[in-house]
């Protein structure tokens, strides 16, 4: 993106431009995000997970409602995101808050998945303490015999949908002058956008 290129009004439109030009040119995941979470004590807490789906109300990723970062979503429902394109130098911050997807969902999505990962989130009893693989290993083959045909979605597995009122697009542009690029939701329901210096 040369210097000063204008970005386009709508953040979600300049977000799927970009996801586009990342799904060519990551070698692997571009839909791959950092989640950032709090603890009840105000200790931050990111891991990474794959952006699942993204439309003008957020961004959805489906986890473990039990997992850590559920308990942490349960208790604060702000929250932040981070892509991160090394292969186009570009990165995205978003911030906003968290609402569950519906059941009908969660249901389409989790009947997308492979056997044994809807096995898995059956048998992974997430964030908790493992003795030892071979637990998990026998808790997978427990519930291949439990479930022979169908495999129902368990309650506790479910996604979130991120409701964003800010994004940062940031661009590496040469002698560290980086281009950066904010929208903010603005009072009348649209989206303020504003350059900061690098």
């Amino acid at each position: 993106m040369p210097a000063g290129e204008p970005l386009a009004t709508s953040p979600f439109v300049q977000f799927r431009t970009w996801m586009a030009e990342a799904e060519k040119s990551e070698p692997n995941d571009p839909n791959a995000m950092s989640v950032a979470t709090t603890t009840a004590d105000g200790r931050p807490s990111v891991r990474i997970v794959l952006l699942k789906g993204v439309d003008e109300r957020g961004f959805v990723f489906y986890t473990n409602k039990e997992s850590r970062k559920g308990d942490e979503l349960a208790r604060n429902r702000t929250t932040a995101l981070l892509f991160h394109w090394k292969s186009l130098h570009r990165q995205i911050r978003i911030e906003g808050t968290v609402e569950h997807v519906t059941d009908a969902e969660a249901d389409a999505y989790y009947a997308t998945r492979q056997r044994i990962s809807r096995l898995g989130a059956w048998a992974s009893q997430q964030s908790r303490p493992l003795a030892d693989r071979s637990v998990l290993e026998e808790r997978l083959a427990e519930m291949e015999r439990r479930y022979p045909d169908e495999i129902p979605r368990p309650g506790y597995w479910s996604g979130y949908r991120i409701l964003p009122d800010s994004f940062e697009f940031w661009q590496d542009m040469p002698y560290r002058l980086h281009d950066r690029t904010v929208y903010r939701r603005s009072v009348a329901g649209g989206w303020d956008q504003t350059k900061l210096y690098p």
